[in-house]
């Protein structure tokens, strides 16, 4: 990216969900993933976020156990299309059971960032993923989870091997799901692509999983003069228990909107954070001494893709 401290032009409005998941039942939670569209649109939302693994829940031996069943085989980030075909490609459901949720983005103009397992390739590795359907409710691309964890691992999930960059209205969106937030450099990778934000799907359990929440949004903001949205698991997923408090921060770190309905933030079911980026606080976080401009600054270089949603 030439230009690290150039800005979108107009705000835009984000929202972090979260409700709570069926396991296993891809339909139930498509229905629920639908309403929460639903529901941000109504509020102005330009995109929503949603947990890791979203569709299925936090289930890793039941997914593992039954692939073909529970795991989507969609196009990854990297995915070549043939321009020949990409006009009639774009056309055609990947896969019926996500229709709900692409009306829902259709009717509200809202996009969705919705984590799924997925099959990789012809490999058919399972990867957890990070499924985008565009504000026309057209599938628009999968992020891989680059650093699973050896739970993840055991249960034979596999690592990405490339970034992936939404760009809504000039805003610069850099996709994460959960334990990518740990590595300073993915988000930073994600920064030096020009990104504005960025968005993790998460499941942050309870007690040092809640401390993690609430100390990477703010770190990896304060890093890289950028706004983060976490979406998190609130209550039981699998083994977890999701502590909630899905939330948007600052470019500068200070916390902007954490999900509270009056309640215990963390039970808040269905849940929205839903904040307005506006592009002069991210211009201010990028004066004078921006780091990522630091000649003494040195990253490695991933690939990644660039996906422009109408």
């Amino acid at each position: 990216m030439d230009d690290l401290r150039a800005v979108p032009s107009v705000p835009v409005t984000v929202a972090a969900g979260q409700a709570a998941c069926v396991p296993l039942d891809i339909p139930a939670n498509v229905a629920v993933a639908a309403d929460l569209v639903r529901r941000a649109g109504a509020r102005g939302a330009d995109l929503l976020v949603l947990p890791e693994l979203f569709l299925t829940g936090y289930e890793l031996s039941g997914i593992a156990a039954a692939p073909e069943t529970y795991a989507f085989d969609l196009p990854d980030a990297g995915a070549t299309i043939d321009p020949d075909t990409a006009a009639e490609s774009a056309t055609v459901p990947l896969d019926a059971r996500l229709d709900p949720l692409s009306v829902a983005c259709a009717e509200t103009h809202t996009a969705v960032v919705v984590s799924a397992p997925t099959r990789a390739g012809r490999s058919g590795g399972l990867r957890i993923s990070a499924l985008v359907l565009g504000r026309d409710g057209q599938y628009a691309a999968r992020y891989d989870k680059q650093h699973v964890d050896t739970v993840e691992r055991a249960a034979g999930f596999e690592s990405g091997v490339a970034g992936c960059t939404l760009d809504v209205d000039g805003w610069r969106l850099g996709l994460g799901v959960c334990r990518d937030s740990s590595f300073p450099e993915h988000a930073r990778a994600a920064a030096l692509d020009g990104c504005h934000a960025y968005l993790v799907s998460a499941m942050f359990g309870q007690g040092h999983g809640a401390h993690k929440r609430a100390t990477l949004g703010p770190a990896r903001a304060l890093d890289n003069a950028c706004y983060v949205v976490v979406a998190n698991h609130n209550g039981p997923s699998g083994p977890l228990h999701g502590c909630g408090h899905s939330a948007i921060w600052n470019p500068d770190g200070t916390l902007l909107v954490d999900i509270d309905m009056g309640i215990d933030a963390s039970i808040a079911d269905p849940g929205l954070a839903v904040a307005r980026l506006d592009p002069q606080t991210l211009a201010r976080a990028r004066e004078e001494d921006f780091v990522l401009l630091d000649p003494s600054f040195d990253a490695p270089v991933r690939t990644r893709t660039t996906v422009v949603l109408g």
